[in-house]
């Protein structure tokens, strides 16, 4: 496991220089078996040094590339698999570990309606929109936030979360959200706080 200071989505890259020991020692296990980690937000506590507190749920990490950089040190290229739950923490030694599940959404009765999906998109178009003439930034004529995401419902969330300028807090809500259609109410309630702040900025 590599705790961090950030929450990783499902499908987003993750950049790592590695140099603390314990996570050399924890790059020379996972390349040499199956190239993936977990890693989850760390609530209260740094990533240097250990004594941190951990939250339950995080992501699965898979390993693209590795660079040596002499002295013990790496360069990791990695991207955020699938969202997996912590059934058990174990002695940080020689680095974090803990017993893993993976989390796929649960089931729910209701299927979730494409017109909430594309709510929700609408929304965070409009809220990068603002964002942009916020800080002065011209966006192509023809830009749209539908460019290049992916196709089912579960990938396209999360990847619409991504884009959001939200809190370490909201980004863990997201991920956490237990069904498709939490996971939106969760996303819309980020896009009314950042919002929220952009109105006052404005007044």
């Amino acid at each position: 496991m590599f705790p961090l200071q950030s929450v990783l989505l499902p499908g987003e890259p993750l950049p790592l220089r590695i140099f603390e020991p314990r996570y050399v020692a924890l790059v020379r296990d996972v390349m040499a078996a199956e190239r993936t980690f977990g890693t989850v937000l760390i609530a209260r506590g740094r990533e240097v040094g250990g004594g941190d507190i951990r939250h339950d749920v995080g992501t699965a990490v898979r390993v693209l590339d590795c660079e040596s950089l002499g002295a013990e040190r790496f360069a990791l290229r990695c991207e955020g698999a699938h969202r997996i739950r912590i059934t058990q923490w174990l002695d940080d030694d020689p680095y974090p570990r803990a017993e893993t599940e993976p989390w796929p959404d649960e089931l729910d009765e209701r299927v979730l309606p494409l017109s909430a999906l594309n709510e929700v998109q609408a929304r965070i178009e409009n809220l990068l929109r603002r964002v942009a003439t916020a800080q002065q930034v011209r966006l192509p004529r023809r830009w749209s936030i539908a460019t290049g995401l992916p196709s089912g419902a579960e990938k396209r969330l999360y990847a619409l979360a991504s884009r959001v300028p939200m809190g370490q807090a909201d980004r863990h809500a997201v991920l956490a959200a237990p069904t498709l259609e939490t996971r939106v109410h969760a996303l819309n309630e980020a896009v009314d706080t950042v919002t929220a702040m952009l109105d006052f900025r404005e007044v």
